[in-house]
């Protein structure tokens, strides 16, 4: 389904889809920074994790995602998975008109506007960190800069725990990132969605030394910019919302759901999605 540019309009809601409930972190810095806006969510737990998945099949799933969305008359769409964003975002932005966002780019140019030093840390999961998008991005942004990257597994099933504060936690961190500060990294970008719960662990950590870069954040000032310059922007005097679909409802979702999204999740629908391409 295509989208004619002509016919988008302030009121029409953001589209966010994820290959799990991750992306509400986006969600979340949306509905920070752009409270006036309706946004659906897309969270595709049915099928995830989409970092294990073929090149080929994370793109078939992200187009589905992408029509699912359309079809709700969004008049964005935010890839808020790093997997999807790394292996499908230039082949959305190909076939589908309507404005499409990732979540690498805009972390990697805030990473690089942020270093000093021009030593930038990267953590993600280990099918982010082995994609190599995070470093490529960012040595697009600047050459020059030294990009340290590595893949911090444990970090998601912490997070989904709530375990942000245990002394388990802060040996985890230790052990995984003692190297960052041995290679006096003065920036971190968290590569993955769940990890900004993490935030205050790891700037304890790194005794604020070092500063952190929140790509959901990051994505979510993109989008502004976006709307804003296409004059999409929904007018500051409506309250926004947001639609939940999952295509899967596991016992816990709801629980580990409003932990990244900070407050209640509402009305959550199950949905099937499946189109050919």
């Amino acid at each position: 389904m295509q989208t004619d540019m002509s016919k988008l309009n302030a009121d029409q809601p953001i589209g966010v889809f994820d290959s799990g409930i991750g992306g509400l972190t986006v969600v979340r810095s949306l509905a920070e920074l752009l409270p006036s806006e309706e946004i659906v969510y897309l969270g595709d737990t049915a099928r995830l994790p989409y970092g294990t998945k073929s090149a080929e099949t994370i793109r078939r799933f992200a187009h589905e995602d992408t029509e699912f969305l359309i079809e709700r008359q969004v008049k964005m769409v935010i890839v808020a998975c790093h997997s999807a964003t790394s292996a499908a975002l230039p082949f959305l932005k190909k076939d589908y008109k309507l404005p499409i966002i990732g979540v690498i780019e805009p972390g990697a140019r805030a990473a690089v506007k942020l270093t000093a030093n021009r030593r930038i840390g990267v953590i993600g999961t280990p099918a982010t960190i082995s994609a190599g998008e995070y470093e490529r991005a960012i040595l697009a942004v600047d050459p020059n800069v030294r990009v340290i990257a590595k893949s911090t597994p444990l970090f998601v099933p912490l997070v989904e725990e709530g375990w942000v504060d245990r002394p388990v936690t802060h040996q985890i961190i230790a052990e995984y990132l003692t190297s960052f500060k041995q290679d006096k990294v003065d920036t971190l970008l968290l590569g993955c969605t769940h990890y900004p719960l993490l935030a205050p662990a790891l700037d304890r950590f790194f005794e604020h030394k070092v500063k952190l870069v929140d790509s959901g954040d990051e994505t979510a000032q993109t989008a502004h910019e976006v709307l804003e310059k296409m004059k999409l922007l929904r007018s500051s005097s409506h309250k926004g919302g947001c639609r939940f679909y999952l295509t899967d409802l596991s016992p816990n979702f709801r629980t580990i759901g409003e932990r990244f999204l900070g407050e209640p999740m509402g009305d959550v629908a199950r949905v099937s999605i499946s189109h050919e391409f």
